[in-house]
C-alpha cells in the first residue's frame, strides 16, 4: 500500500515491474490517493493509465526545465556557483604558485 502512485517508482516501466514482482509473491497493490487496487482487472487498467499519466507529467516538467535553462543561456545567464576569483586574481595566484614559496591552498 502506498499513498501516491509516483512514490512507488520513477517511470511506468519501474511501476509495472514493482507491481508484477508483488503479484509474483501473491501480494496485491493498493494506492490510497488514487483509490486503486490491482487485484481486479479494472484496477490494473486504471493503474496503467495513472502510471502513464504520471510519467507524462514528469517528462513535461523535465522538458520545461530544460527549455528554461536554454532560454537563460541564450540571455547570457549561467548556472552554477559563481567564480571565487576574477581572471586577474586567478593569473596572480598561478604566477605566485609557479614562482615558488606560495602554496596552492
Amino acid at each position: 500500500m502506498v499513498v501516491k502512485l509516483d512514490r512507488l517508482g520513477r517511470s511506468l516501466r519501474e511501476l509495472i515491474d514493482q507491481v508484477r514482482e508483488l503479484e509474483g509473491r501473491g501480494v496485491g497493490f493498493r494506492c490510497l490517493k488514487e483509490s486503486l487496487d490491482t487485484t481486479s482487472a479494472g484496477g490494473k487498467l486504471i493503474f496503467h493509465v495513472f502510471g502513464a499519466l504520471a510519467e507524462f507529467e514528469r517528462e513535461i516538467i523535465r522538458e520545461r526545465t530544460l527549455a528554461g535553462l536554454e532560454a537563460a543561456r541564450v540571455r547570457g545567464r549561467r548556472g552554477g556557483r559563481p567564480r571565487a576569483l576574477d581572471e586577474g586574481k586567478a593569473k596572480l595566484a598561478r604566477k605566485l604558485k609557479d614562482e615558488g614559496g606560495h602554496s596552492a591552498e
